[in-house]
Order: structure tokens, then C-alpha cells, then sequence
């Protein structure tokens, strides 16, 4: 008969038999159904949620954790779609490309990818560096460097001068001819063997540079810089390599280009019209939006010096209209993902992003699901990311206030645990 009481505990406490950590909610964001319970216990085994169950319960086993969060939101951690994770705004950044070596990227990158976490995002997907992303995601995976789950594109792939050519603006002594190995093509052949090359370096996605950029050494932010057979051939391949692309586009003809071929989302989108969001809607394609970037570029634009003179007038015309496009294509009704461009502004600062899409007309809780669930979705993540449920990741963060009533409650996250393991408390 003790046995049997045995197993009734057992089935009643959800099997808990090793140490479990009890976390205490004052509110919990559901972001399945939109909604926020009070007074919850979520109970977290190893790197899983085990249990969420009603009020403030815990066992009484000497070596079970409970942390007190009854005066908090809790909500699952977020995922920011657009970092660069391997480096930073400033004054310097152009002649950083000359004088750090990649350890020094490396070091500075551990350091940002640190203060990505802390400030509550678990996950991000990386959009283009030198390469030191993949590595970074390797040594955040085994433990080694403190960090958000990294899925990274390595290096983006461009046009000759365009947006991703690494060379642009330098002498013609050092800009060279780089090719589909540095991720710069020219042809349908190019085209295929830059992806290849991707996937040999050890990228998750594919990132092309559909059209001109605001911050590249080149004049042109918005003009399309793939022909439609080279974007066709790029997400051809890169499907049959197991991989999504994403596309950095201001300009409508580059967008429209990208959006034909099937690439899964567009970054930016600063001059889409609602005929370019109607061809998104008909692909299924995800807007993500980068508020923060285009904000912040066009602000710098006014302080002399800070960019060079080519970048002036594209950030100034560019950066500042992202907002009012986003508000339209939201109202139009296209997917939208969660996105910053972290890295173009200071890392850290991500949960900015929520206020600016508040004001852009998209309800505060909609804007928590794009940063959870949609995204998890993005990532082919729903079944581990982007709730918290039973069976899911422990990737659990929390802020003060309610952010349905105080956006500005996301720049402040008081609690990060990943992968069960708690960073910040």
C-alpha cells in the first residue's frame, strides 16, 4: 500500500523528484491566449518547465529553490529577430574594421551578448558579422560565455558595392574583388555557392542585402541590388540547405523582388507601400520593423561627425521613416516580428523597441507576442520557446509592472533565468 501512496505523490506532484525551483508570480503573461492570471506558480526542473500551477505552492524539501516574484510581471523570455552581435555604434565604428583583430571582436562580443541577457532577451537571431557569431553561439551553447541562444546568418551576402560588400569606401588598393566566399555575388552561380558557403561556415539563416543600406560606404539606401533570378536562386538553395532567409530592404522594388522569391522576412521595410504590404500578406512574409535603428540613425545624422558624410542625407531621409511605415503595414495587417537592429543603436536598450511599436498602434500585449511567439514560430521554436507551459524551455524573465499598462516597464527586466539556469536576480 505505500507504494501505491508513493506513486499517487508522484503523479500528483508531477514526478518531482529532483531538485525543483519554485518561482512565485505576482502576474504571469500567457502568450498563447493573450491574457495575465495572478498569483501563479511556475515549477522548473533541470532546464524545463515541469508545472504551472494556481497560487504560491512549494514543497518543503530542504534542497528545492523558491524565488519570489509576487510583486512582478512574469512572462517567457524574449527573442529579438535583428541583432549584430559582434559589435557597436560609435564614431569609430568605420575604422574599427581596420584596427580590431577578431579577437578583439570576439571579446567585445561575449561582452554584448552578456548585456543582451541581462536585459531579458534569451534569444536572438544574429544578421550578419565576420563570423565570430558562430563561434560566439557555439561557446554560449556549451557554457562558456554567458549569453542569449544564438542562431546566427555568419556573414550576409550582397551585390559588388552593395549594401553587405565589405570593401565599400575604401581606396582601390584595398577594395579588391571579393566574391561568394566573403559573401559578395555576381550571377546565378555566385548566388548558389555564397549560400553554400554560409552553410559550410556554419550559419542558421541566410541574410541577403536586397537593396542599398543606410549606414554602407555608398550613396544609394534604397535602390534593389539583386536581380530577381539571383533572389530566386539564393532561397532555392537555401531551402534545400534546411535554411530561411532574411532580407535587409528600404526600397519597395528590392522588397518586392525578395518578398516573389519566398524569402520568410523583410528587415526594415522603411519605404513599403501598401501595395508591397498587400504582396506580403499574400506571401505570408514577417515584417521585421527595427523601430529603434531608424530612430537612433537619424537622430546621430545631427551630430556632426558621427557618421561619415556619404551616410548623412540616407539616414536622415531613411531612418525616420520606419515608424509611420510600420503603423501602416500593421494596420494593413502584415505579419509582424519582433526586431531592433541592437548593434546600430546600444545593445541592452532592445526593450525600447516595445514603446516605439506602442505608439505606432499595435496593443501592448501584441507586441509581447511578436516578441515571443511569433518569433519561436520564426525560429521553428514554437513547441520550446515563447510560453510558459508545461514542456517548454525554461527561459523566464520578469519586469515590475504590468506592460499592458506601462510599456516602459520592458526596459527594466529585475529577472532572467536560461535554460533553467537564473542570471539575473
Amino acid at each position: 500500500m505505500k507504494y501505491l501512496y508513493c506513486l499517487i505523490f508522484i503523479l500528483a506532484f508531477g514526478g518531482l523528484t529532483a531538485q525543483s525551483t519554485y518561482i512565485h508570480c505576482g502576474k504571469l503573461v500567457d502568450t498563447q491566449s493573450g491574457t495575465i492570471s495572478e498569483q501563479k506558480t511556475i515549477v522548473v526542473q533541470g532546464n524545463k518547465i515541469t508545472q504551472v500551477r494556481d497560487g504560491f505552492f512549494a514543497t518543503k524539501r530542504a534542497d528545492d529553490v523558491v524565488i519570489d516574484l509576487s510583486d512582478k510581471t512574469v512572462m517567457p523570455g524574449l527573442i529579438d529577430m535583428h541583432i549584430h552581435i559582434e559589435g557597436e555604434t560609435n564614431p569609430n565604428r568605420y575604422l574599427e574594421t581596420f584596427t580590431l583583430n577578431d579577437a578583439d571582436v570576439a571579446y567585445n562580443a561575449a561582452e554584448i551578448a552578456e548585456r543582451t541577457l541581462m536585459a531579458g532577451f534569451t534569444t536572438v537571431r544574429d544578421l550578419g558579422g565576420s563570423g565570430v557569431n558562430v563561434a560566439l553561439r557555439d561557446a554560449i551553447a556549451r557554457g562558456k560565455v554567458k549569453g542569449p541562444r544564438v542562431f546566427t546568418a555568419e556573414k550576409a551576402i550582397g551585390t559588388t558595392g552593395g549594401h553587405a560588400d565589405p570593401t565599400n569606401g575604401r581606396n582601390r588598393e584595398l577594395m579588391g574583388d571579393p566574391g561568394p566566399k566573403e559573401g559578395v555575388i555576381n550571377g546565378v552561380d555566385d548566388a548558389r555557392k555564397a549560400v553554400r558557403q554560409r552553410y559550410k561556415n556554419g550559419a542558421d539563416w541566410i541574410k541577403i542585402t536586397a537593396t542599398g543600406g543606410v549606414l554602407s560606404v555608398a550613396k544609394s539606401g534604397q535602390n534593389p541590388q539583386f536581380t530577381q533570378e539571383e533572389v530566386d536562386e539564393i532561397v532555392r538553395t537555401a531551402k534545400e540547405y534546411g535554411m530561411k532567409v532574411a532580407a535587409h530592404a528600404h526600397g519597395i522594388e528590392g522588397m518586392k523582388r525578395a518578398i516573389r522569391a519566398g524569402v520568410t522576412t523583410i528587415e526594415h521595410g522603411s519605404l513599403m507601400d501598401k501595395e508591397t504590404a498587400a504582396l506580403m500578406k499574400q506571401y505570408g512574409t514577417y515584417l521585421v520593423p527595427t523601430i529603434s535603428a531608424g530612430r537612433y540613425v537619424a537622430d546621430k545624422a545631427k551630430e556632426p561627425g558621427y557618421y561619415p558624410a556619404i551616410i548623412v542625407p540616407k539616414a536622415l531621409e531613411i531612418g525616420s521613416k520606419i515608424q509611420n511605415m510600420y503603423a501602416m503595414a500593421y494596420e494593413e495587417g502584415v505579419n509582424i516580428a519582433f526586431g531592433t537592429d541592437a548593434g546600430v543603436f546600444p545593445h541592452g536598450q532592445n526593450g525600447k523597441e516595445f514603446g516605439y511599436m506602442v505608439e505606432a498602434g499595435m496593443p501592448a500585449m501584441a507586441t509581447l507576442q511578436s516578441a515571443t511567439i511569433t518569433n519561436a514560430k520564426l525560429l521553428d521554436m514554437e513547441t520550446s520557446l515563447g510560453q510558459i507551459k508545461e514542456g517548454f524551455l525554461a527561459d523566464i524573465i520578469a519586469v515590475e509592472d504590468d506592460p499592458t499598462r506601462t510599456i516602459d516597464t520592458m526596459e527594466n527586466v529585475v529577472f532572467v533565468m536560461k535554460h533553467g539556469v537564473v542570471y539575473k536576480d
